[in-house]
């Protein structure tokens, strides 16, 4: 369900474990718990199983310990850790007794948690068990089901409050986030520049080639007081008016009509509507650098 783990430290005749899957509005959980001293998940489990998630584990029973991503906690119960399936981790047992954890254990697939949230959250990181934050989304999985029930027009709902919660625990307290925003809108607009020149290229297409969801596009570009739409149109235009002073400065005459479709306009009234606004003027107006606008055109695409 989560990937390869190796328990070790424990005769396998004596070794008991057990699984019990959860149902959370579509997202994978378990309750996991096992007898053995050790368990190590290694660069070849990995390499085997190819997992790229990431899994809250929250500690029901036991004291446990473990190292991962160059971090090493311990963390009893009601405490949450994080776990990047994609690095190698080892879990060290303190239960006293049977010697017996308990865990319950969120799977979250990378790409639809970092898209959501626009950063990617690091493996390593303990929370503690009076957090508020963590004891609602302990309380969310331990009151699903086991089965997985029919499709509920509230299930995206709720995934979407599992991630707003898992980065409300996981968020880190330097401005990561923000490099990484800005990072991304890099590659944003460079999708857009790569795209623009097809008339039915969109917000849906800009977010499927960076990867990122239509939701977080749109608040990368809120941020910007601005829009995708906007931006795409914006790109068209400095792009139009690049061929047109190019046209100028060679002397050639090409038509109207096919500057306005290799710019990504489908017909020759919008583009004109479109230029008129942003330049003040038709774009057969647009012929001298005087008239040019040089910080939008040439520094585009020089």
């Amino acid at each position: 369900m989560f990937g390869r783990f190796d328990p070790q430290g424990i005769d396998p005749k004596a070794f008991a474990g057990w699984v019990r899957p959860i149902s959370v509005s579509g997202l994978t959980a378990a309750e996991v718990g096992s007898n053995a001293h050790r368990v190590e998940r290694t660069l070849r489990d990995i390499r085997l199983d190819g997992a790229d998630h990431f899994v809250a584990r929250f500690q029901l029973a036991g004291r446990s310990a473990m190292t991962h991503n160059e971090e090493a906690v311990r963390f009893g119960v009601g405490d949450v850790v994080l776990v990047d399936l994609a690095r190698p981790a080892t879990f060290f047992n303190f239960a006293n007794g049977c010697q017996r954890w308990n865990t319950i254990a969120l799977f979250l697939p990378r790409r639809p948690l970092v898209s959501h949230l626009g950063f990617e959250p690091r493996g390593g990181l303990c929370r503690r068990s009076g957090t508020a934050v963590v004891r609602v989304l302990l309380d969310l999985i331990r009151n699903s089901g086991e089965e997985a029930s029919p499709r509920s027009p509230t299930d995206c709902y709720v995934r979407l409050a599992v991630h707003d919660l898992v980065g409300a625990v996981f968020a880190p307290g330097d401005p990561a986030p923000a490099r990484h925003a800005d990072k991304l809108f890099m590659r944003v607009r460079a999708a857009v520049k790569d795209g623009f020149s097809d008339p039915d290229f969109g917000p849906c297409e800009v977010a499927e080639r960076v990867g990122i969801s239509l939701r977080y596009l749109q608040k990368l570009f809120t941020q910007r007081r601005s829009t995708c739409n906007e931006f795409i149109y914006s790109i068209r235009l400095d792009y139009a008016a690049h061929l047109l002073q190019r046209q100028a400065a060679l002397g050639a005459n090409q038509a109207l009509s096919e500057i306005a479709y290799a710019s990504g306009f489908r017909d020759h009234s919008h583009f004109a509507k479109r230029f008129r606004q942003r330049f003040g003027h038709a774009p057969g107006a647009h012929v001298g650098e005087e008239s040019c606008n040089r910080e939008g055109a040439l520094n585009v695409w020089g």
